[in-house]
């Protein structure tokens, strides 16, 4: 069992920063692969950026519309992940989930592709 926590949420105007925090406890979290996911009202729930666990480095992965602005970094040490937001826009208001898996099996997109989710975070860009 893996819990997952995210922090750092909050208002920020448009082009500032935040960074997103996700702690992870339990078994071997630290060989878990990383993703953050957001929801915004009324849409579905989508893929924002995603980290590998590996012996040869990690690997991460963006959304097009965040490729650029946002970088996702981890911390195996401190079992920890985090999604530094830049140049945010109103578009990126969401509640932003962090969620753990032992193996995506390639589909690091895919919210169905998961195991562990954490209760979200809200974050608020006003224009």
């Amino acid at each position: 069992q893996v819990q997952v926590v995210e922090t750092g949420g909050g208002l920020v105007q448009a082009g500032g920063s935040l960074r997103l925090t996700c702690a992870a406890s339990g078994r071997t979290s630290s060989t878990y692969n990383m993703g953050w996911f957001r929801q915004a009202p009324g849409k579905e729930r989508e893929f924002v950026a995603a980290v590998n666990w590996s012996w040869s480095g990690s690997s991460t992965y963006y959304a097009d519309s965040v490729k650029g602005r946002f970088t996702i970094s981890r911390d195996n040490a401190k079992n920890t992940v985090y999604l530094q937001m830049n140049s945010l826009k109103p578009e990126d208001t969401a509640v932003y989930y962090c969620a753990a898996v032992l193996k995506w099996g390639s589909r690091y997109y895919d919210i169905a592709a998961y195991t562990y989710w954490g209760q979200g975070t809200q974050v608020t860009v006003s224009s």
